[in-house]
């Protein structure tokens, strides 16, 4: 979310809160009341945010842009990054007591070049949600597949999917030759 956008998109506002603000519009907070609320890439949140979501993490309690009118929510937050946030504590760009605050569970996933046994599932996995987007069946021929086995993938899992997309792109009738896969940029 860009900075701009931030505030407005994780707590809503009212209308005519800003121009262009032509009505009501419920912010993610409000939307996750009961539930669970993915923040990705929760270290790139600019630090005057990061005080923001602080205080709704530890109260339960938001405004929307342009109202005076406290709002309640029950949110589990799950935060991701892949960004040190200790290190980024201890240089100042991200507050310790969020930090804190969010740090209550850690799941460390190594990258996928680490755990390149998975790759042949995930592969399946993301074929599967072409197939739905695109309604042709996608395979990957052995070949194929020893072929994403064999990469290291620097840009982890998002680039395991961009090298799928352009893929199945490429071939005929939904089958994935090795000569297919591409891993240029």
């Amino acid at each position: 979310i860009p900075e701009s956008l931030c505030e407005s998109e994780l707590f809503g506002y009212e209308k005519g809160a800003f121009t262009g603000g032509l009505r009501t519009k419920r912010g993610l907070f409000e939307l996750a009341d009961g539930g669970t609320l993915f923040l990705d890439e929760v270290g790139d949140l600019p630090l005057s945010m990061q005080g923001k979501l602080l205080r709704v993490l530890d109260s339960g309690e938001f405004r929307r842009l342009g109202s005076e009118t406290i709002q309640k929510c029950d949110v589990r937050v799950v935060a991701a990054t892949n960004r040190d946030l200790a290190q980024m504590v201890r240089e100042g760009s991200f507050r310790q007591d969020l930090f804190y605050r969010i740090a209550g569970f850690k799941v460390a996933i190594p990258a996928l070049r680490e755990r390149q046994t998975d790759i042949p599932a995930i592969a399946h996995l993301l074929l599967n949600h072409l197939t739905k987007e695109t309604g042709i069946v996608y395979k990957l021929t052995q070949d194929a597949l020893e072929k994403l086995v064999a990469y290291e993938y620097p840009g982890n899992i998002r680039e395991l999917r961009s090298v799928l997309i352009k893929a199945s792109a490429r071939c005929k009738h939904g089958v994935i030759q090795a000569d297919e896969i591409s891993f240029e940029h």
